[in-house]
Protein backbone atom coordinates (compact mmCIF):
# COMPACT_ATOMS: atom_id res chain seq x y z
CA UNK A 1 0.00 0.00 0.00
CA UNK A 2 2.85 2.33 1.00
CA UNK A 3 4.52 1.81 -2.09
CA UNK A 4 1.47 2.05 -4.65
CA UNK A 5 0.31 5.57 -2.40
CA UNK A 6 4.03 6.67 -2.54
CA UNK A 7 4.26 5.70 -6.65
CA UNK A 8 1.14 7.65 -7.62
CA UNK A 9 2.36 11.04 -5.98
CA UNK A 10 5.57 10.55 -7.74
CA UNK A 11 7.94 9.48 -5.09
CA UNK A 12 10.26 6.87 -4.76
CA UNK A 13 10.55 4.22 -2.13
CA UNK A 14 13.74 3.02 -0.95
CA UNK A 15 13.50 0.30 1.23
CA UNK A 16 16.08 0.76 4.74
CA UNK A 17 16.43 -2.22 7.10
CA UNK A 18 16.01 0.00 10.26
CA UNK A 19 17.97 -2.52 12.35
CA UNK A 20 19.98 -0.33 15.45
CA UNK A 21 18.74 3.27 13.46
CA UNK A 22 17.51 4.27 17.29
CA UNK A 23 20.66 2.80 19.00
CA UNK A 24 23.05 4.58 16.20
CA UNK A 25 24.03 8.37 16.68
CA UNK A 26 23.30 10.64 14.26
CA UNK A 27 26.36 12.87 15.20
CA UNK A 28 29.41 10.33 15.54
CA UNK A 29 27.32 7.21 14.51
CA UNK A 30 28.08 4.96 17.68
CA UNK A 31 26.03 2.71 17.99
CA UNK A 32 25.25 1.27 21.87
CA UNK A 33 21.83 0.22 23.71
CA UNK A 34 23.49 2.64 26.22
CA UNK A 35 22.37 5.68 23.88
CA UNK A 36 19.06 4.94 24.41
CA UNK A 37 18.19 5.64 28.52
CA UNK A 38 14.52 6.16 27.68
CA UNK A 39 12.41 4.92 24.59
CA UNK A 40 12.26 9.29 24.22
CA UNK A 41 15.71 10.02 25.18
CA UNK A 42 18.63 9.71 22.61
CA UNK A 43 21.73 10.78 24.61
CA UNK A 44 25.11 8.88 22.69
CA UNK A 45 27.75 7.78 25.67
CA UNK A 46 30.72 8.49 23.10
CA UNK A 47 30.26 12.05 21.79
CA UNK A 48 27.06 13.50 24.02
CA UNK A 49 24.83 14.04 21.20
CA UNK A 50 21.50 14.66 22.82
CA UNK A 51 18.38 14.40 20.53
CA UNK A 52 14.77 13.49 20.62
CA UNK A 53 14.94 9.08 19.56
CA UNK A 54 12.37 9.60 17.27
CA UNK A 55 14.26 12.36 15.22
CA UNK A 56 17.17 10.82 16.03
CA UNK A 57 16.22 7.40 14.67
CA UNK A 58 14.32 9.30 11.88
CA UNK A 59 18.08 10.63 10.31
CA UNK A 60 19.41 7.56 10.16
CA UNK A 61 16.90 6.09 8.27
CA UNK A 62 16.76 9.21 5.74
CA UNK A 63 21.01 8.94 5.74
CA UNK A 64 20.69 5.10 4.72
CA UNK A 65 18.28 5.85 2.17
CA UNK A 66 19.70 8.25 0.12
CA UNK A 67 23.23 6.53 0.37
CA UNK A 68 21.14 3.32 -1.06
CA UNK A 69 19.31 6.07 -3.97
CA UNK A 70 22.74 7.28 -4.80
CA UNK A 71 24.35 3.72 -4.89
CA UNK A 72 21.68 2.49 -7.15
CA UNK A 73 21.43 5.73 -9.48
CA UNK A 74 25.34 5.01 -9.68
CA UNK A 75 25.02 1.45 -10.95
Amino acid sequence: MLRAKAESAGRVVVEVNARHTSQRCAACGHVAEENRPTQAEFCCVMCGHTADADENAAVNILRTGLARQAEAQAA
